[in-house]
């Protein structure tokens, strides 16, 4: 019979049930990731209004739409505008989502996705160079380890049976 081999990074799940700092510390950085990914997506929509300088308003927006016109480059320029605002809503309500930890299998899977299209456009359009400057594929992977995460909390034994749902 072979040994059961477990990843470096992520201990056996009976080493976690049976090591307190480990199941406490996973759960620090599941809270962690969640919060700064979703404080980010939410800071990105405050700071295309106008809200980090203190002058809320629409007329802010149309700088994000020249930037979104920048990164989607090898679009139709007419897609521009509703790509930016169905970027805009998913930001804002995956950033809610997670920061309240609310249907956290389908938020992080769909931020790890938003983020990835984010990367691969600016990559595109700017070279490879901007999104690992700006960590997009770093916030992507850290969004896809949390959706992991909450897929495999949700399949546990031990939410099988009226356990929670992330």
């Amino acid at each position: 019979m072979q040994p059961v081999m477990t990843s470096p990074v992520q201990p056996s799940s009976s080493e976690s049930e049976t090591n307190p700092w480990l199941a406490k510390s996973k759960r620090w950085a599941v809270v962690y990731v969640r919060i700064a990914l979703g404080t980010a997506f939410l800071s990105a929509v405050a700071a295309r209004f106008g809200l980090w300088k203190g002058d809320f308003g629409l007329r802010h927006f149309s700088g994000f739409l020249d930037y979104a016109g920048q990164v989607l480059s090898f679009l139709p320029p007419v897609l521009v505008p509703p790509l930016a605002w169905i970027a805009t809503a998913l930001e804002t309500t995956l950033g809610i989502l997670l920061i309240c930890g609310i249907a956290l299998r389908w938020a992080s899977l769909a931020s790890s996705v938003l983020l990835a299209c984010f990367g691969i456009s600016m990559a595109i359009s700017f070279g490879l160079q901007s999104p690992m400057d700006y960590s997009v594929f770093s916030a992507s992977a850290a969004a896809l380890l949390l959706a992991h995460h909450a897929f495999e909390r949700n399949l546990s034994p031990r939410n099988l049976h009226g356990g929670s749902t992330s």
